[in-house]
This record gives structure tokens, sequence and C-alpha cells, in this order.
């Protein structure tokens, strides 16, 4: 994303059920991935252990679009600052990105506040990425949707930084204890289950700041005249009307691995991939050809209100 030279976008596969085999690579019949008109991915977090990155991948290398949308928070410039970390898999997705931007796909990244150091960029293009504050997308139907990271609605962000990295300490450390906890679920035959998502749903005040955090969102879309608005930054994955505007946030690839598309259709679907279809798949550099993908199994979607479809 920075530059190929340092780094050498719904079907979803189904969550395997508890005791049963997931699929393999072998076993999968090469086909051509999914076609969408847009994928929306955001708090990636590369560079950090909590980051799902084979997660990311294995989802890209069964889905591609038109228009790449990376809504910030891809790499978490935070968590680099006090520690280095950085896994192959994290460059795999850098070059994974670069690769499709130079087979033409748009790609459009728009820094969130963990790669905030990207911000003075803001208007050019590196290579073939735009780097953009925000961005328009139509929908096939005609609906205008405000892109945006969305922290600009985080006020402990803007009056109180220091608490936000208090708070993001914290938030490493429980991620830190959901790994664990979930290597621990995966070896006695349970699926992946985010210990982190339940106790931020749980706890009163964090409910209650995400249900401020769309309401200024989407206030601020309508004040702009758009129809809705595509955001990251809470990790919580949702498409629901909020006050008759379109609120989509695309979730994370940290907990709950999800990401928003549009297909060729015009559906605006949430897609998770908490299964790796094809583990151990090559990674070519950007510049090399994309292998053929194994098939994706039919879709395991979450369900899209019918006022969030009209």
């Amino acid at each position: 994303m920075f530059g190929a030279s340092f780094f050498t976008t719904e079907r979803s596969a189904p969550i395997a059920a508890k005791g049963q085999a997931s699929p393999t690579a072998a076993e999968a019949q090469p086909a051509e991935p999914r076609r969408l008109r847009a994928i929306f991915v955001s708090d990636i977090h590369l560079g950090t252990p909590g980051c799902k990155a084979e997660h990311l991948l294995d989802f890209l290398r069964h889905h591609e679009s038109d228009v790449l949308y990376l809504v910030g928070d891809i790499i978490d410039g935070w968590a680099l600052k006090s520690r280095f970390f950085w896994r192959q898999s994290h460059n795999d997705v850098i070059q994974k990105v670069l690769r499709r931007a130079r087979k033409g796909t748009r790609v459009i990244f728009i820094p969130g506040n963990h790669d905030e150091a990207a911000r003075p960029f803001v208007g050019l293009n590196l290579g073939d990425i735009a780097i953009r504050d925000e961005a328009l997308h139509v929908t096939l139907d005609g609906r205008r949707l405000w892109v945006v990271h969305g922290d600009f609605a985080d006020g402990v962000l803007h009056h109180a930084k220091w608490l936000a990295h208090v708070g993001d300490t914290l938030y490493t450390f429980v991620l830190w204890l959901n790994r664990h906890y979930n290597a621990l679920r995966a070896r006695l035959g349970f699926p992946y289950w985010s210990l982190s998502q339940y106790l931020k749903h749980k706890v009163k005040n964090a409910v209650s700041f995400i249900t401020d955090f769309e309401q200024v969102l989407v206030r601020e879309a309508q004040r702009r005249g758009y129809d809705g608005v595509v955001c990251g930054h809470i990790h919580k994955a949702e498409i629901r009307t909020v006050d008759g505007l379109l609120y989509c946030n695309d979730g994370d690839w940290v907990e709950s691995l999800t990401a928003l598309v549009e297909d060729l259709d015009g559906r605006l679907e949430i897609v998770e991939w908490k299964q790796i279809r094809a583990p151990g798949a090559a990674v070519p550099r950007w510049s090399e050809e994309e292998p053929i993908a194994p098939a994706a199994a039919p879709p395991a979607l979450l369900p899209v209100p019918a006022a969030a479809e009209a």
C-alpha cells in the first residue's frame, strides 16, 4: 500500500459445525472468484497479533470487485510505535492489494485514526492506490453512499486522546485473552467465538457509545445530502436503516471477520469469513499472476433488513 518496493477486494464460506471436518484446498474444485461491484473492508490492524490476515487473504481469493475500499485502520501505526510486529501474512495482504490495483481494480484507501500517518498524503495516488479522506460510492440502484472511516464521530479521540490510547491498550489485552480462549475452544472442537465482541455488547456504556456513533454519522450524511453512510472504526458489522438513511458498517478483521459487499445486482450484504477455505495457498508477488481460487461453498450471509434493501 505504501509502495511495492518495501513489501517483497455474499457468497461466504459456511462455518463448519462442531465436529465437522473443514474442507481442504485439495478437495475444492478450481473456479473463478465471485465477482462483485464493490468490497468494503476496514480495521484490519496489520502490525498487531490480533490481525486475522490469513482469513482476509482467503476472503480476497474468493472475491473480486470493480472497486475495493480500504476504509481505515488498515495498518495499526499506534501498535507499531510501541512494539514492532509484522508477520509474513501481513506482507501478503499488502501484496494482494497491490496486485488487485495493478490488474485494474479501483483501490481507494481512506486512512483511519490508527493509520493517521497517511492523512498528509490525502488527495495523492501512491502507484495505483488513491488516498482519500472520504469517498462517494453510488450503488447500482443509484443510492449515494458516503464512505468514511468514522473516527471523527468518536468524541473520546477528539477530547481525550490519551484516554483513547489507554482504551486501546486495554482492548489489546482483551484481544490477547480472546486469542488464547479461542485456541482452547479449537482444541476442544468448538468454532471461533469472539469474547471481546461479547464483552463490548454487554457493557452498557459501550452499547450507548455505538448508538451515539451511528446517530452522529447518519446525521452528518443527511446534512451532506447522501442516501447513506459506509464506515468502520467500532468493529461492529451492520446494515440497517437509521432515521430513514442507510447505515452500513463493514466490521473488522480482528474480531468479527467481516466485509461489506455490493453484488452485481446491487444488493448490499455483510459477509462473515471465519473459516479458511484454502489454507496454505501461495501468495504471489504484486507483479505476478494470481492463481485460480478454489470454489466457494454456498453462502452463509448475515440477514439484511428489508428496509435496508429498499
